[in-house]
């Protein structure tokens, strides 16, 4: 049995849907590849590697039940189903499209469920439970592990049963009615999935550390695979010793939790459970855990006799370690590809058919396959929550699922319709819709019709306008769909006669909203000129000296030495915008002062953000600056958008403070000195003196605080030698301006 889909790879992340365009111009929204289409929801559509839809295999429903999840199903010789189902711990029979509940356990959970040649099916229950014998439409208890929970179950072609359990992880072999035996111990804490190869030998895999092992005999078994990944839950042995494995992170805790949910509550209809049940918290470790006998970990050599057939399946690049599950082949001679990965999904189920390989995971319940060239398709999706079991049916696939309880058939051909819903394309802003554009092959009688809409929402709801009518035309169908900030488009696939159409890539174009652009900050500051720095910094701390030699006696005068200002002050205006279009911004700057009405332009077209200029083009007062930012230059005029943002109040000064000497008297050592000081911009700072050019001495005011434009000032010097004395007094303002006054005190 085959299906004629193309199959693809289904592990890369999504990648992010950005508009391909210059900023503020047309802006495409491209769909084309396998990571753009996988995002979306799928109905009746598969997925290929080369990023096309078609019409999927056609999906019935087999059997419904009103159980939230079916843990685990079988197919008896003669064709008829069991599903084992949780939290009522139900068994159903589907059979001839008639569906029987043959029996309900006691326990709230059946998650494994087996059936022999002879046509008897075995259920483990959980926790606390035991396997149960179904024959004839009767259930007997057969075997008891005294195990917390059964997650395993399967029947050898000889009639032995292997029985999984857990929290112990150990493995029991039952060959009657009450007669079975620990056959293996492995040390780990479950055995989540068993296989019998066709050699007769078992296959188990464990959790938490993900090793798979094959026991040859009582106490003996060789670890065939230690997996990155925390739990091995499902296994394919192929005949020519090849087998497949599918790993995930861990699904333990999540059925034990869901175990112990349902026996603290049994609901209607399904048995009450009085023991106490606790949940498990699994974690992967990288440790292996030996089994208790380390002598008895021999390897099992391979059939010397079997010459085994090359499998077709090729690998791709083993990412495990930082993946959320794998499918791997371990080939016959014990080396491991990694088939599969993935990130985002977990791998619940695999099916061997005879030229791919199925497999199921928790995203959407999807269906997945994978043919000998290394191709992974997306075969459906059951939009349940998970597919946990995938089994083979005559000329079908059946598939359980979980969230819902319910089997499902896949059959060989293609169904007669589906559709393709798009994840939602945020365009970041209210934008233009323009036209939506698609290539795709459509058959004779087959059709592929679009529709669209669109909402301000980040999530479609009841505010999203309606579907649109059908857009019809792949060159170009304008959207009808109101302006929005997010869209979205939806294809319906119709086949005819057994063929389907093809969808290989759809384009959206729109035109999104100029956004203005924003001025955050405006920052002025001031400073020496850059030229002049190291020489105001030179000038505040060297020594001056005037050299006298002797022929300077001779004549008639001397020259005055002039000690000329450090340097200019220079004002330096920064500012910060940015545009949420990422346009290219424009500045024009404006000042006016406290008592003017009009802005003056001081620089336009700027590109940078900040300038610098001298601070003496300014008389003393307060000013103003205006930054309006544009886009303009990025835009059509009728779409260009500006922004503004005025500093803070800026005080200009340039004028040192004036110095005006007062009454001034000496009696003896003792002198009183008085003086005022007033500035015309800013207020005044500090005040302070020197007598006879010695240190200067902060002064205070009149009035205790120096912090007005006027301000007084008085002085009492003691101990003052006989003679003349030099009284030097200097005050400066808020903008760094000083002045200075003298008084000779005789």
């Amino acid at each position: 049995m085959t299906f004629s889909r193309t199959l693809l790879y289904a592990a890369a992340a999504c990648a992010a849907f950005a508009p391909a365009a210059l900023p503020s111009g047309t802006a495409t929204w491209e769909m084309s590849s396998y990571n753009d289409f996988i995002k979306g929801r799928f109905t009746g559509i598969s997925l290929s590697r080369e990023g096309r839809l078609s019409l999927a295999p056609k999906v019935d429903t087999v059997f419904s039940s009103d159980q939230p999840v079916i843990w685990s199903a079988a197919e008896t010789a003669d064709g008829a189903l069991y599903a084992a189902t949780g939290h009522r711990g139900r068994v159903y029979r589907v059979s001839g499209g008639q569906t029987t509940l043959v029996w309900t356990a006691p326990e709230p959970e059946v998650f494994a469920i087996a059936a022999d040649r002879s046509g008897a099916v075995y259920a483990g229950t959980s926790p606390d439970g035991k396997v149960y014998r179904i024959a004839g439409g009767k259930a007997a208890e057969y075997f008891d592990p005294k195990a917390r929970y059964i997650w395993s179950l399967v029947a050898g072609p000889d009639g032995v049963l292997y029985v999984g359990t857990g929290d112990q992880g150990k493995v029991f072999r039952v060959t009657a009615a009450g007669k079975g035996e620990l056959w293996y111990q492995t040390g780990q804490a479950h055995v989540t999935g068993l296989a019998v190869d066709p050699q007769n030998r078992l296959l188990a895999g464990t959790e938490p550390n993900g090793i798979l092992y094959r026991i040859t005999a009582k106490d003996k078994a060789f670890v065939l695979y230690d997996s990155s990944l925390p739990e091995i839950r499902a296994i394919v042995p192929m005949t020519d010793g090849t087998v497949y494995a599918a790993a995930l992170g861990g699904s333990v805790a999540r059925r034990a939790q869901s175990a112990a949910q349902a026996a603290q509550g049994a609901g209607a209809g399904g048995t009450s459970v009085t023991s106490s049940v606790t949940s498990i918290t699994v974690e992967a470790q990288a440790a292996e855990i030996k089994p208790p006998d380390p002598g008895k970990q021999q390897a099992s050599p391979l059939p010397a006799a079997a010459q085994p057939a090359a499998t077709p399946f090729a690998s791709v690049t083993d990412t495990t370690g930082i993946d959320k599950s794998a499918l791997y082949r371990i080939n016959p001679d014990n080396t491991v590809e990694t088939l599969w990965s993935s990130k985002d999904e977990n791998i619940y189920d695999v099916l061997a058919l005879e030229k791919q390989i199925l497999f199921s995971t928790d995203e959407d319940g999807r269906i997945y396959g994978l043919t000998p060239d290394r191709r992974v398709t997306l075969v459906t999706q059951t939009s349940e929550g998970e597919t946990v079991r995938l089994l083979a049916g005559e000329h079908s696939v059946l598939a359980a699922t979980g969230n819902q309880g319910r089997i499902y058939r896949l059959g060989e051909g293609p169904g007669a319709a589906g559709s393709y819903e798009a994840p939602v394309h945020d365009s970041g802003t209210a934008s233009r819709w323009g036209s939506l554009m698609w290539r795709s092959d459509t058959p004779s009688g087959a059709a592929l019709r679009f529709r669209t809409r669109s909402g301000n929402s980040a999530k479609p709801d009841r505010t999203w306008s309606d579907w649109s009518e059908p857009l019809t035309a792949a060159s170009g169908s304008p959207i009808a769909s109101p302006n929005a900030r997010y869209i979205q488009w939806k294809a319906d696939l119709t086949g005819a006669g057994g063929a389907t159409p093809s969808l290989d890539s759809v384009t959206l174009a729109y035109l999104p909203q100029n956004s203005p652009p924003v001025v955050r900050s405006i920052n002025v500051t001031t400073q020496a000129a850059p030229s002049l720095q190291a020489k105001a910094a030179s000038a505040a701390t060297a020594s001056y000296s005037v050299t006298v030699t002797d022929s300077d006696a001779s004549t008639a005068g001397t020259t005055t030495q002039t000690l000329n200002r450090a340097a200019t002050q220079q004002i330096t205006i920064v500012w910060v915008a940015d545009d949420p279009d990422n346009d290219r911004l424009v500045y024009n700057l404006y000042f006016r002062g406290e008592d003017e009405t009009q802005w003056k332009l001081l620089r336009s077209n700027l590109h940078e953000n900040s300038i610098t200029f001298d601070a003496d083009v300014f008389a003393d007062g307060k000013y103003f600056f205006r930054v309006i930012a544009s886009d303009r230059e990025a835009n059509p005029p009728a779409y260009a958008r500006d922004a503004t943002l005025v500093s803070s109040p800026v005080i200009v000064d340039n004028t040192p403070p004036a110095v005006t000497m007062g009454a001034s008297h000496r009696t003896g050592a003792t002198a009183h000195v008085e003086w005022e000081a007033a500035d015309g911009a800013s207020a005044l700072r500090r005040c302070e003196y020197s007598l006879d050019a010695n240190g200067w001495v902060p002064v205070e005011a009149a009035d205790g605080v120096i912090d007005s434009l006027r301000e007084k000032f008085t002085l009492d010097l003691t101990a003052l030698a006989p003679g003349e004395h030099l009284l030097v007094v200097r005050v400066a303002d808020s903008a760094g301006n000083t002045a200075t006054a003298k008084v000779l005190l005789k």
